[in-house]
């Protein structure tokens, strides 16, 4: 009986084992699929996040026409890193360019000039005249040799018309008189380009080809005003833009005299691969002489030639119009300027506006979501460069200066740059800050600089010019349906941007903002960069954490919100909720309880920050190298970054956001005009010299870049600032007018000083000597002194 009774336990326990595995199956059967469902959804998710930083915001693009849909704009300088070259507006273009050296005194082939250079050799280069669309007159000053290049533009045809350019060499005060130059003109087609380009013999080898966009076309080289003394051409295969010049080196022989050392080609087109795509022309001339090059479309009929009295005559045409429609626009004249101030301002506009540039090709970016940089879309960028030399390329904060006076020339050329830079935005409504497009653009910049990261900001400047655009030319809006067009399609856009910049870039406290992407880990920097603000080594807090708060960023804010209710009124749109963010960042007792010290009378940032911070030499390992390296003497805490004042702390002046009744802006206005402080006879300097880091290297390499010296761009929104205050009703208007006129003068006589001492508009200026300091020529916003000086804000 118990042994039965056994048997049915253990049989009752096998059946509830047999049941409990068949549950346990069933369950791990059921889970496996939700299993793979959920990993497939995180895998399907992290490729999704992976993939939003070079996704386009939409497919309706700001830019409708470009190309030949653009005639007049279709041809033009826009090779500003070279001295001088044309190309199209098309992805891929026919591209012609020069390169010069003088056989009696060049030792190097590699010394031949050919990309705009940072180097000391010429005394100046500068467009003296051009009007976006139809000429340009440039000036070379080449130790004694003066090159003058000039281009003009004959709409004909189907594929864009004709143009000619000359260029033409002489002696200053005849020093160069019956000096050798060899001068190279070439023209290419870049590898992606459909069709063909070959040497075609005229009197002088030229060229014969046929693109997609261009169709057929010659190029010919005819009014030589002296004899020729050597020639040699070369067609042959020239891998990209960027190696034009080493392509051509490598093609040299040397023929050696007593007195010079001739680099020329072998004379050999026969022998060429088919899939040649440069041809060059070598003359060699005696000082002095000039060269037309004509470029005609096969599909134009034409009575005459671009070229000779015809050529010169055209050019006095446009060179008159620009003239008068220079003096119209800026009435510098009118204001009392004498012809040598104007020529200045002429060429410092003709530089920016003949600095516009057309790239192509993609950018390098990064997300936290990407193991590593992916390629952005491949896109156009039709913009002006900050310098022709150091910065030939596109940078966002910089073209909303440049915007500002070029919408004053030309308000289409401005929509038209203003839409190629909004169609760079991507789905999360983040633009790269920085434009290296294509080979040429890339070989100019330092690889640590390529990448560009999505966290990263820079300050919404075009916010700055579309303002400005509606305050002086509403109804130049109004009155074209095709600029309405234009804004409309910016405005999901721009509302995109405006929500990009109010969400990434917020503070740990309501209303306030801080600009990612500084270094909180770094050894070297005495005060951690901040590259995003635009201010690069500016002080901020020692101590990069969460916490910080940046009074800039949120001025920008507060005036981009307001931009936007602006441009949704315009458009019949909804403004409310740009409104309430306006509203809520205008209010100047929110603004004051988190940037306003009263102790040291300024608007300042908060952080973790100590001042008591010093670079020293540090000796890591025996036997190698002393590096010097950060030193905190005095423990950081979180307060409000006050010791330092500068350009940062004037931002809510800057933007109008003080209240002009407010006793702040009578500090601000007394602050601004202290020597000790900011102010200088050449402008006001970027931090004061009461400042702990008052013009103090940020690394053993890297000397101080906005920790004193005289900034344009900052001063001109400075005297704007000025001349807000002076013309509002308020209590400080009569002392905030005696500074505009004052700090107007300052900075207008020392920009023009620097230039006719030098020869160059500079980057920035020293703030104890005026001495023009940094990139040259920087024709990016340091051209605003035009702005300045017609009084136009």
């Amino acid at each position: 009986m118990k042994s039965s009774n056994k048997r049915q336990s253990v049989n009752d326990n096998d059946r509830d084992q047999q049941e409990d595995n068949s549950s346990f199956v069933l369950s791990f059967r059921t889970f496996i699929p939700a299993f793979c469902l959920v990993l497939a959804i995180c895998i399907g998710y992290k490729g999704y996040l992976e993939t939003r930083i070079n996704t386009p915001f939409d497919k309706v693009k700001i830019v409708q026409k470009t190309g030949l849909a653009v005639p007049d704009r279709y041809w033009g300088s826009y090779r500003p890193n070279l001295y001088f070259g044309m190309k199209t507006r098309d992805a891929y273009s026919l591209v012609t360019g020069i390169m010069w050296y003088y056989p009696a005194r060049t030792q190097r082939a590699e010394d031949i000039r050919h990309w705009c250079e940072q180097s000391g050799y010429l005394k100046g280069y500068s467009w003296t005249e051009h009007d976006g669309r139809n000429f340009g007159v440039q000036t070379i000053n080449d130790d004694y040799v003066l090159i003058n290049t000039s281009f003009v533009k004959k709409l004909r045809g189907s594929y864009g018309g004709d143009w000619t350019s000359r260029i033409s060499f002489d002696s200053k005060k005849k020093k160069r008189i019956g000096e050798t130059v060899s001068l190279l003109l070439y023209t290419t087609i870049e590898n992606q380009t459909s069709g063909y380009i070959r040497p075609e013999y005229y009197d002088i080898v030229g060229v014969t080809g046929y693109t997609e966009g261009l169709g057929e076309f010659k190029i010919k080289i005819s009014n030589i005003t002296q004899s020729i003394s050597h020639q040699s051409h070369l067609f042959t295969k020239c891998s990209g833009l960027n190696v034009i010049k080493e392509t051509i080196l490598s093609s040299f022989r040397l023929l050696q005299t007593d007195t010079e050392r001739l680099f020329t080609f072998v004379n050999d087109l026969a022998t060429v691969n088919v899939q040649s795509n440069l041809v060059v022309t070598q003359l060699t001339l005696r000082i002095p002489f000039e060269v037309d090059v004509i470029f005609e479309s096969s599909s134009a009929i034409r009575q005459e030639q671009l070229t000779g009295n015809v050529y010169s005559t055209e050019l006095n045409k446009h060179l008159k119009l620009f003239n008068d429609k220079f003096e119209n626009t800026f009435k510098l004249s009118h204001k009392g300027f004498n012809a040598s101030e104007i020529a200045f301002a002429k060429a410092a506009f003709s530089n920016l506006i003949g600095g516009i540039g057309y790239f192509y090709g993609s950018s390098r970016v990064l997300s936290e979501h990407t193991d590593s940089p992916v390629p952005y879309w491949k896109a156009a960028l039709y913009t002006a460069v900050p310098s022709r030399s150091f910065f030939p390329r596109g940078f966002l904060w910089d073209e909303g200066f440049h915007g500002l006076l070029l919408s004053v020339w030309d308000l289409d050329i401005e929509l038209d740059i203003i839409s190629h830079w909004f169609d760079l935005m991507n789905v999360e409504g983040w633009i790269p800050r920085e434009q290296i497009l294509g080979a040429e653009a890339l070989s100019r910049v330092p690889p640590e600089f390529v990448t560009q990261i999505n966290t990263n900001a820079n300050p919404p400047a075009f916010f700055l010019t579309l303002q400005f655009i509606l305050k002086n030319f509403e109804e130049q809006l109004i009155e074209q349906a095709t600029r309405l067009e234009t804004l409309d399609r910016l405005y999901n856009r721009l509302v995109a941007w405006f929500d990009w910049f109010n969400t990434t870039q917020t503070g740990t406290l309501p209303g306030t903002y801080r600009w990612r992407g500084r270094d909180a880990n770094t050894t070297r920097e005495l005060n951690p960069k901040t590259l995003t603000s635009g201010f690069d080594d500016y002080p901020r807090a020692s101590h990069p954490t969460d916490e910080e708060r940046h009074v800039d960023l949120r001025c920008w804010i507060a005036h981009s919100a307001a931009t936007i209710v602006s441009i949704s009124n315009l458009l019949n749109k909804p403004s409310n909720r740009f409104l309430e963010t306006a509203t809520y960042l205008y209010d100047n007792e929110f603004l004051d309880k988190y940037h306003w010290s009263e102790k040291e009378g300024i608007y300042a940032d908060y952080g973790l920050h100590s001042d008591d911070i010093i670079l020293t030499y540090v000796q890591n390992k025996p036997h190698t190298n002393r590096r010097m390296e950060r030193r905190v003497l005095k423990p950081p805490t979180y307060r409000l970054v006050d010791k330092t004042f500068g350009y940062n702390n004037l931002f809510p002046f800057i933007l109008h956001i003080v209240d002009p009744n407010s006793p702040k802006l009578e500090k601000i206005l007394t602050k601004i005009r202290d020597p000790q402080l900011l102010w200088t006879e050449f402008g006001l300097r970027s931090l004061s010299k009461s400042s702990p880091l008052y013009m103090k290297p940020n690394t053993e390499d890297d000397p101080p870049y906005w920790r004193g010296s005289v900034w344009i761009n900052m001063n001109y929104l400075i005297v704007r600032a000025l001349k807000h205050y002076s013309t509002v009703l308020g209590p400080y208007s009569k002392k905030a007018e005696s500074l505009y006129h004052e700090l107007r003068k300052n900075v207008i006589s020392n920009v023009y000083k620097e230039y006719k001492r030098t020869g160059y508009v500079w980057e920035h200026y020293n703030d104890l000597t005026g001495e023009g300091e940094g990139a040259r020529p920087f024709t990016g916003w340091t051209s605003l002194v035009v702005l300045i000086m017609a009084e136009i804000f």
